[in-house]
């Protein structure tokens, strides 16, 4: 009698578009894959990550960064006060920054209590002004006020790192990067592509499971993820499209209603973290962040 049951149960359709497939049938398919009868080959390694990322790619068409910039000077000073905050009080507090210091000639000038002021919503302030306006003086002298392109440049830079490299070559210079912040090294060992903990072990190590042309989007993709679906806590296992894929489901709520309430930004029909995000994800029913005391839903710019 059990056994008819579970046959009964792996006839149930799968849900709605975008969505996983229904708890039983997902959960079915994932314990196989989290429990494999023998280690994972370095090619099915390779084609499982792969088969993620495309899943990935479907389910956030859209991805893209979420720092508000319009030049490389933006994005680098926006992703060093990206550190130990969120993308989202960044982009309320570099309107008013930029408006005040447009190049880095102008950052290198300033009066370093005026930028802790502009600064502040984003945490460890005076720290951070030490680091933008260092950054700010060293492209003024030693690259003619320009962001250079390259990552052994870019690394010499106060408060930027290779992390924050990979995130401007890949989105300001269109040059591949894997940028290994929080979610993305988190999601990368929950799906066994590597144990590896450093983030330059993690980069060597996922980067070799892709083509270099990947690196970006794919990098993209795993955030978007990270923040709206397979969070460090709770992961919404049962909404999530690469259940069947990933050694780790069950860790988080299988449910599909209940896994449905804990999802971020637009899969939950929340603002997202960009005051001005692209229009592919206005399009696809992406909300605008409010500025600092405004209210969600405007329109970007």
């Amino acid at each position: 009698m059990p056994a008819k049951k579970r046959a009964a149960t792996k006839k149930t359709p799968a849900g709605t578009a975008g969505a996983a497939p229904a708890a039983s049938k997902t959960a079915s398919a994932a314990s196989k894959t989290a429990r494999p009868a023998k280690p994972e080959s370095r090619t099915a390694l390779v084609r499982r990550a792969r088969k993620i990322d495309r899943e990935l790619a479907e389910t956030y068409p859209y991805a893209h960064p979420e720092l508000d910039f319009e030049n490389p000077y933006q994005l680098v000073v926006a992703t060093v006060l990206s550190a130990q905050t969120t993308d989202l009080r960044v982009n309320q507090t570099t309107p008013a920054l930029f408006a005040a210091y447009p190049t880095p000639e102008d950052l290198a000038a300033a009066d370093p209590e005026k930028v802790e002021e502009l600064i502040r919503p984003t945490g460890f302030f005076r720290a951070k002004t030490k680091s933008i306006m260092g950054l700010a003086k060293a492209l003024t002298e030693d690259f003619g006020g320009e962001v250079p392109g390259r990552v052994e440049d870019l690394v010499k830079l106060p408060g930027v790192g290779r992390k924050t490299a990979f995130v401007v070559l890949g989105n300001a210079f269109g040059r591949p990067g894997i940028t290994v912040d929080t979610h993305f090294g988190r999601l990368v060992r929950r799906w066994k592509w590597t144990e590896e903990t450093d983030p330059d072990k993690v980069e060597k190590a996922v980067g070799e499971l892709f083509p270099k042309s990947d690196w970006t989007m794919l990098s993209h993709h795993v955030i978007f993820h990270g923040r709206r679906m397979c969070h460090a806590r709770k992961p919404a296992c049962g909404v999530c499209p690469i259940a069947p894929l990933c050694p780790a489901y069950g860790e988080g709520e299988t449910d599909p209603e209940k896994a449905k309430k804990l999802l971020k930004y637009e899969k939950g029909g929340f603002p997202g973290q960009r005051l001005k995000p692209p229009q592919s994800y206005l399009d696809a029913g992406g909300i605008p962040a409010p500025p600092l005391g405004g209210t969600p839903g405007g329109t970007a710019g």
